[in-house]
């Protein structure tokens, strides 16, 4: 099986609704059955409504049991599908406003998860902590602290990163807490080039230290961009999937991942929000052999990138690319 990395994916999303429906069994949490399409995928009309059943869903997430419970499934089910490496990004603010127990007693749980998998499944993971932009500024400020004292107790903690409202809250605003995260050395990654346009990843690569995008595609629109990026040595953490459901893009046909490839950008495969979008990491090999034409060595050239880009220590980077 062809060796995969991912390196884009929200932990929160990638319970699927049958372990949610669990989870809020348990805890005692109404969750609306309307966010529901089946057992393995949720339901929404657009992208904000997308955020809005990612928060309700999240909500059941509430004990560190949980999230060792989210970790350790979708580690399992990468590693079923070739996955050597896989790079989650956690946040703290969906996991202390849905219970109110402190980030650590969850980050404690992640960790073992984290280790348990690799002990069964021979699969490494990493957690990125993750702002929400439209949580604000503050919110930000105080996750991007939370990370410097994280990745000082827990080796599987490797990063920051945001997500969120990319339209409505630009970069600039959260300089503040790239700040405080580079200067501890963590390395920083943002969507960007998702729902907004070149102007906002041209915002983040001048204003954030940040040396990866989250999304990015809508570089392909700005040519000095590109020139950019590839200068810059910036990597991109492509959806495709995702990004064709949110669309972002028609369709596989207009997305520009063949585009990025023959510029010269280092791009990598991820699954982002899977039972949201109703794909695996697994599938997204798939779909970029099928539908964009890739041959095995392109697609393992892809998984050597994301591990090569991946925010893990020289040592664990080594043993991965030998695996590839």
């Amino acid at each position: 099986m062809l060796p995969k990395a991912e390196i884009h994916v929200h932990l929160e999303g990638t319970a699927t609704p049958q372990l949610v429906q669990q989870m809020a069994q348990r805890n005692e949490v109404e969750v609306p059955d309307h966010i529901f399409k089946s057992s393995e995928l949720f339901a929404w009309r657009d992208f904000l409504d997308f955020l809005n059943t990612y928060d309700l869903a999240s909500s059941s997430i509430q004990h560190p049991r949980d999230y060792y419970d989210v970790t350790y499934d979708y580690l399992q089910r990468c590693a079923q599908q070739g996955a050597i490496y896989v790079e989650m990004m956690y946040s703290p603010e969906h996991a202390e406003r849905a219970s109110g127990i402190p980030s650590r007693e969850h980050l404690l749980a992640i960790d073992q998860a984290i280790k348990d998998a690799k002990e069964l499944f021979n699969i490494e993971g990493r957690t990125i902590i993750t702002c929400v932009r439209h949580f604000g500024l503050d919110a930000c400020v105080k996750v991007a602290k939370h990370t410097v004292e994280a990745a000082a107790e827990f080796d599987t903690v490797v990063g920051l990163g945001m997500g969120g409202d990319e339209a409505g809250y630009p970069p600039a605003l959260f300089k503040t807490a790239y700040d405080i995260a580079a200067a501890a050395g963590i390395p920083c990654t943002i969507h960007a080039g998702e729902m907004d346009g070149p102007e906002r990843i041209w915002e983040a690569i001048e204003t954030l230290p940040i040396n990866r995008l989250g999304h990015g595609v809508r570089a392909i629109e700005d040519p000095k961009l590109i020139d950019a990026i590839i200068e810059r040595d910036i990597v991109l953490e492509v959806c495709p999937t995702s990004n064709v459901v949110l669309g972002v893009y028609q369709d596989y046909q207009t997305h520009p991942l063949l585009k990025l490839l023959e510029a010269g950008v280092k791009v990598t495969l991820n699954s982002d929000d899977p039972p949201y979008f109703g794909t695996t990491i697994g599938e997204e090999y798939d779909i970029a052999e099928q539908q964009f034409g890739l041959t095995q060595a392109q697609l393992r050239h892809i998984t050597k990138t994301a591990i090569q880009a991946a925010y893990v220590d020289k040592t664990t980077q080594q043993q991965l690319l030998a695996r590839c």
